[in-house]
Parts: structure tokens; C-alpha cells; sequence
């Protein structure tokens, strides 16, 4: 599976910005799907996460009413919707696959794309 997100920029506090992410390769409807995201000097962190169906979901509590995610499954893209953006959510932002890992552990999961940069400006 490879995978590309998209959609990041620059954007002002309280404002909102739609992540995608494609995938390629077979079988995308089984994966499960994370976003994570990373700024310099810091650790990666978890966001969101969806269960290969769509009907589970979890959240940072850092992001949790704010952020979205959902998964379209006949176009092969995630989404992580998000709103009322902080400064604090500037960071890249990793889709991130896996058939097996469901969760905030971002070790388990086997595939990532390439980044794309959220600044959030005050």
C-alpha cells in the first residue's frame, strides 16, 4: 500500500483545513487508517484513527470534538476534517495503514506517506 496525503497549509486560528490521504494497492477497504503528526524536536503523536468498516473511530483527547476522521473506501482515501484549529495543532501530519493495528500505536502500523505541513498561524 502506498499512500499520500494532501491538503495541508496555512490557515489561522479557528479556522479549518480537510486532510486526504489515497492510498494505493489492493485491498484498501480492509485497512485500518491513522493520522499522526509530528513537529521538530518532538516525538510523533497520534490523532485520530478508523477501523477498516468506518464504525469505529478514536481520537486524541488533545483533538477530540474538533477533528474528524472518515474513511471512503470506494475512492481509497482517508479523511481527518479539521476545525478550530490551534497554534498547538502546527505539526506535519502522517496518514498512516495497516491491516491488523487498530489504535494510537503508531509502531504497529506498517505503512506511512510522505507528510504534508499544517501551520496554524495566532
Amino acid at each position: 500500500v502506498q499512500l499520500q496525503a494532501s491538503g495541508g497549509g496555512l490557515v489561522q486560528a479557528g479556522g479549518s483545513l480537510r486532510l486526504s490521504c489515497a492510498a494505493s494497492g489492493r485491498s484498501f477497504s480492509r485497512y485500518n487508517m491513522g493520522w499522526f503528526r509530528q513537529t521538530p524536536g518532538k516525538e510523533r503523536e497520534f490523532v485520530a484513527a478508523i477501523i477498516w468498516s468506518g464504525a469505529g473511530t478514536l481520537y486524541a483527547d488533545s483533538v477530540k470534538g474538533r477533528f474528524t476522521i472518515s474513511k471512503d473506501n470506494a475512492k481509497n482515501t482517508v479523511y481527518l476534517q479539521m476545525g478550530s484549529l490551534k497554534p498547538e495543532d502546527t505539526a506535519v501530519y502522517y496518514c498512516a495503514a495497516d491491516s491488523q493495528t487498530y489504535g494510537s500505536r503508531g509502531y504497529e502500523y506498517d505503512y506511512w506517506g510522505q507528510g504534508t505541513q499544517v501551520t496554524v498561524s495566532s
